[in-house]
């Protein structure tokens, strides 16, 4: 991005961040309950990436990994199948050939996932083995460091070069909002990467000890908003990170009908990034502990 200054310039970044906490607050309180149904779990459902992202996963494990999600299709016709299969990049290949079912994406986490703590050449051959190994969804991170020393070019620079490696496989920016902490400061972010070549906005990786929030979720939804408001690009959500339970898919539903709207509120535009939502969300729909996965 050429010019961030004049991008941010066009957007209000003084946020108070106990005003958001108070509104928060009222979204939750008032409309959460009405969104508790076995309708929106169903949706919710579809829009898991079911992700393993272990020190021990293997070509073996991966594979059994993803022949869970083959297996799913045809254990639960009548429940949609999950949005995408989240792995390093070195099982892009193993999950392409491992996976049956139609419309399931591969996402890879690249770019010296988690920490982004690697020279830009590296990111880009990373991103681009992963894509020629079958990834059509590639998730990284933003150079947090770069971004906390003020250097905006450089956070700019790293997505802008990183979504040219990307072409047009759909690119993720994770934010690690618990990393960057205020509001003012998320809202920044989301933007910067939004500008960069953003596809989806992601609030974390789940590797730090504060992962998503819904506060954090309130404003980066409120980024996407005013960025479609201003440019009419679409760019997608995803939470991540610390989605623990039912309640807590609901919760980020719910920040996403209430501030984007209804046009959000599809599987394309609407991810939840998760290892363990997908069996409590089948429990619950099921009425019994399920461990499918």
């Amino acid at each position: 991005m050429a010019n961030y200054s004049e991008a941010l310039s066009k957007y209000n970044l003084e946020l108070n961040d106990a005003e958001i906490a108070a509104k928060v607050k009222t979204i939750l309180t008032e409309k959460v309950p009405e969104n508790d149904t076995p309708e929106v779990k169903k949706f919710l459902m579809g829009s898991v990436e079911l992700t393993t992202l272990k020190t021990t996963d293997s070509d073996t494990s991966v594979m059994a990994f993803t022949q869970k999600v083959n297996d799913f299709d045809n254990t639960y016709p009548d429940l949609p199948h999950v949005a995408t299969i989240c792995v390093y990049p070195c099982f892009a290949n193993v999950v392409k050939e491992t996976l049956d079912v139609p419309g399931v994406n591969i996402a890879c986490v690249s770019g010296s996932f988690p920490s982004s703590q690697a020279v830009i050449e590296v990111k880009v051959a990373e991103t681009a083995l992963a894509i020629k190994d079958g990834a059509n969804e590639i998730d990284i991170v933003m150079p947090v460091g770069k971004f906390l020393s003020g250097d905006y070019q450089g956070v700019c620079d790293d997505i802008s070069e990183l979504k040219a490696a990307c072409g047009d496989c759909a690119m993720k920016v994770i934010l690690e909002t618990g990393d960057i902490v205020t509001a003012k400061n998320i809202k920044t972010a989301s933007l910067l990467a939004m500008y960069s070549g953003a596809d989806y906005i992601k609030t974390s990786t789940g590797k730090e000890k504060v992962s998503a929030t819904p506060e954090a979720a309130y404003v980066m939804c409120q980024a996407i908003k005013e960025y479609y408001d201003e440019t009419g690009i679409q760019i997608g959500f995803k939470p991540a990170g610390g989605i623990n339970t039912v309640m807590d898919a609901i919760t980020y539903y719910t920040i996403v009908k209430e501030v984007l709207g209804e046009k959000w509120l599809t599987n394309q535009w609407f991810r939840l990034g998760t290892s363990r939502l997908a069996n409590l969300l089948l429990s619950e729909l099921e009425g019994r502990e399920v461990k499918f996965f």
